[in-house]
């Protein structure tokens, strides 16, 4: 091979291992959601509603293969009036919390007053750990003194995922146990009968039921296969949405 042979392959290889790297970078540097990312106007309008969905595992807030992400979009293009819908991952619930005290902030001075405070309508639902999401925030707002209409927790997976908060109007759960690894909480109770009410903890069942998980990943198309159906089963996201609806007309 000539001189000119040999400098132009070296440029070729040095042309193809830049693409990798860039490639790669491209492939690792994942950015994670911000405030700005949501498109509620804040403050809210009295007397509106605040809906917030919380994606499981390390789905991404507008992953729209999600059932949460599916659901919030399909609430959105109903275009309810005075109702406003976000998704947030699991791992950024103070993005929630900032969102959710800006939403209720009607003089913009930085603190919820008392009738701030009471005139929150709040929803909230979740899968997985976005299920644990929803009570994590439910008892956050709690300590701020700030009431939720309802939260629907869809296979949850958490450390005290089954006690929900007395500031919770009602509350349910959708669960599955069926899987090796990973079951629903199965007994939902209220931390306070006389505020709170349980509006019942619906055990499905996905052995031997075709549920089409092609959009997941392997790894949990395999492991996880009953938390996965679920997630993807029309079905139970749409008696979800129904509460929902019905949270958002009390």
């Amino acid at each position: 091979m000539t001189a000119q042979g040999r400098t132009g392959l070296r440029g070729s290889i040095a042309a193809a291992q830049l693409v990798c790297v860039c490639v790669c970078a491209g492939c690792f540097v994942v950015r994670g959601q911000r405030y700005a990312d949501f498109v509620t106007p804040t403050p809210l309008a009295l007397e509106h509603t605040l809906v917030i969905g919380f994606l499981g595992g390390r789905d991404k807030w507008n992953d729209d293969r999600r059932g949460t992400r599916k659901l919030a979009l399909k609430l959105r293009g109903m275009k309810l009036p005075g109702v406003q819908v976000e998704t947030v991952e699991n791992k950024e619930r103070e993005l929630a919390i900032e969102l959710v005290r800006n939403a209720l902030d009607c003089d913009r001075d930085g603190k919820l007053n008392e009738e701030e405070k009471k005139s929150a309508r709040i929803i909230m639902y979740g899968q997985s750990f976005g299920g644990a999401a929803v009570n994590k925030v439910a008892r956050e707002l709690k300590v701020m003194g700030v009431p939720v209409l309802l939260t629907v927790q869809v296979d949850s997976v958490g450390r005290g995922d089954g006690l929900v908060p007395s500031n919770v109007t009602r509350a349910a759960n959708f669960y599955q146990r069926d899987g090796f690894f990973i079951r629903g909480e199965k007994n939902f109770r209220a931390e306070d009968p006389t505020k709170t009410t349980i509006l019942g903890n619906f055990e499905y069942s996905y052995r031997g039921k075709k549920i089409n998980v092609s959009h997941l990943p392997w790894y949990q198309r395999t492991f996880l296969t009953a938390h996965a159906k679920m997630d993807s089963d029309p079905q139970m996201w749409e008696k979800v949405e129904a509460m929902i609806l019905g949270g958002i007309r009390k």
